[in-house]
């Protein structure tokens, strides 16, 4: 795209030599550069200040912890239209979206962590192929404009960092309505694993890779991983 948009910029007079020329070779440099640029999927843990859990406590959010969090985030991808996080970054998040497929549905997320999300299906289609390991998306869902948290708390998906998969199948027991009306939010089971029909190996997959499952916070969010990793680790240097 950037080789694209010198070369029109440039016009007819690119052909010839002198800075025109110069500027040609240096945008095909740095789209060579980028598509020579390889993922490598190494595993990698979330970040255990960005959980939820850890910043949010007996339902009650812990100012110092939670703006610790927000910072990291809109340092390393961008604004949410807050005053608070334009602070540290002039950039938005959602600037930097873009679409990609995952398991064969269209995702909109933060470019950074579509390596990320590469991995995730990579591990998936490797290892959860197994009658019972098997599961299939019918819905997926990533940046969000609007935030769904109530109070001072800032939803992952205006970073475009969280991934929502079948809210139908996959209830957030502890949200606001219509959520806890799933019959799945009051049966009695024994762990959030028996509150959705993700699978453990799907669930593994994603946390293998830098993944947080709200299925495991006090939301009982099944249907909800948030990358909270490091995205640079996916990069072959």
């Amino acid at each position: 795209m950037a080789a694209a948009i010198a070369l029109l910029a440039a016009g007819p007079l690119g052909l010839g030599d002198g800075p025109v020329a110069e500027a040609k070779e240096a945008a095909r440099a740095k789209s060579k550069s980028k598509k020579t640029k390889q993922v490598e999927c190494r595993p990698q843990s979330p970040q255990k200040f960005l959980k939820r859990r850890t910043f949010v406590q007996k339902g009650m959010l812990v100012p110092k912890k939670h703006a610790k969090a927000v910072r990291y985030l809109a340092e390393h991808y961008g604004h949410v239209e807050t005053e608070e996080t334009r602070r540290f970054n002039p950039e938005s998040a959602h600037s930097q979206a873009t679409t990609v497929r995952f398991m064969g549905l269209p995702l909109s997320i933060h470019e950074k962590i579509a390596p990320a999300l590469h991995c995730v299906e990579k591990r998936i289609r490797a290892t959860c192929s197994g009658k019972p390991r098997r599961y299939t998306p019918r819905a997926v869902g990533g940046f969000r404009t609007a935030n769904s948290y109530r109070g001072a708390e800032i939803s992952n998906h205006l970073f475009g960092i969280a991934v929502d998969i079948d809210p139908d199948r996959n209830p957030c027991c502890g949200c606001v309505d219509p959520w806890p009306t799933s019959p799945l939010c009051h049966e009695k089971k024994r762990t959030a694993y028996e509150r959705t029909a993700l699978t453990r190996c799907w669930i593994k997959a994603f946390e293998r890779y830098g993944f947080d499952w709200l299925g495991h916070d006090d939301l009982e969010d099944t249907m909800h991983f948030e990358f909270l990793g490091n995205p640079d680790r996916f990069y072959k240097k």
